[in-house]
This record gives structure tokens, sequence and C-alpha cells, in this order.
């Protein structure tokens, strides 16, 4: 897994690989565009929405939100992408934090109307997973949404099978979305599937 200084190097050339993983159809980025497509269009229903991006990146997404009037937010946890992504988005408010230590002091002073992750929680592992959402749902307005686009799957089953056609490419460092089994903790979470391996998992408030 990358720590936060392999992603400050990785950062310039971000766009570039994922680009190229998603044009391809290939795990893990297959769906990438339609994945941030959904959440973007979802947003945009509620217009000047709040909106907290955990593991931001480049603001691939959430530059677009900044662009259509949204109020942004974000963390990440590397400070060359937190550097790229306040250059296009100058009045957000942009903190550096590690996700599995949870949302850095700042951020539990707001209430959003969204919580967006992308290609970001599954440094999560399981049990990690769900004291995260337990700890944003508190921090979501009513009738708000957190919306997780991702590498995820129905069943264990489905993600076992897809690890094994995938062989050496598969990323055994990163722990992926499982529905079935984030129903028991979330009964009314949901998922929309993008892509063979991937899609956005839906909790309201």
């Amino acid at each position: 897994m990358l720590d936060n200084k392999g992603f400050d190097l990785w950062a310039d050339g971000y766009d570039e690989a994922v680009g190229l993983s998603e044009e391809s159809n290939v795990y893990p980025f297959a769906g990438y565009k339609n994945v941030l497509g959904y959440i973007y269009e979802v947003i945009m229903e509620k217009p000047g929405a709040a909106v907290l991006d955990i593991g931001f990146g480049t603001a691939t997404l959430t530059s677009k939100l900044y662009e259509h009037g949204c109020e942004v937010y974000g963390q990440d946890f590397s400070a060359r992408m937190i550097e790229l992504a306040q250059e296009k988005m100058p009045d957000a408010k942009l903190y550096q934090g590690d996700i599995t230590k949870g949302l850095v002091p700042e951020l539990h002073e707001k209430k959003f109307d969204f919580i967006v992750g992308t290609y970001s929680i599954h440094h999560l592992n399981d049990e990690q997973k769900v004291e995260f959402i337990k700890e944003l749902l508190g921090l979501l307005n009513d009738g708000g949404k957190i919306l997780f686009g991702d590498v995820a799957f129905d069943t264990r089953e489905k993600l076992e099978q897809c690890k094994v056609e995938e062989g050496q490419r598969w990323d055994d460092d990163e722990i992926y979305f499982v529905l079935d089994e984030l129903q028991q903790h979330f009964p009314g979470i949901k998922y929309e599937p993008k892509s063979y391996c991937s899609g956005v998992v839906v909790i309201e408030k």
C-alpha cells in the first residue's frame, strides 16, 4: 500500500494512470467515469450543496462540483494532492490527515449534505469501514447521503471470483466493499454497479 509519500510521488501522473485503466475497462478503474458521473449527478440535484470529499486526490470530481457552486471541504493524506487540488479550488477548505485515524477535528465542526469518497475508502479494513461510516453519518444533514465510488461487490463470492480472474493485477493491500456484509450494520445501504468490478455505495441519513 502506498503511504502519503508514495501518493505525493504519484500525484502528477495519477489522472493519466486512472485514465489508461478506465479506457481499457480493466480492474481497478473500469467504470471510473461512470462512477464519478453518477455521484456528480446526484449532488447536482441540490444546488449549492455542502460536500465533504474523503481522499479527493487531484480533485477530478470535486473541482467540477466546486465550479458549479458547491461548498467543498476535503481530507487527503498527500500534501502534493492537496496542493494540486487547492490550485483548482482556491476557496475549498482542504485538510491533511490519515483516514485510518478518522477525520481531522476541523471537519467535525461542520454538517454536510453529501460526503463522498472515490477510490479511497479501500484503505480501511472492514471493521474500520463500519466505524468510519458511523462517524460520517453523524456529520450529515437530515436527508444527506454518503456516496462511495470504488471497487465493490454485492457478495464475498463475487469478490473472490474477480480476484481469481484478475490474478497478478489484484491488489491484496486494498480492502473492497462487500454489500451484503455491510447491510448487517447499515440495513438501508444501496449499491449502484457501474462496471464488472466497481460501483457506488449509497447510504442515506
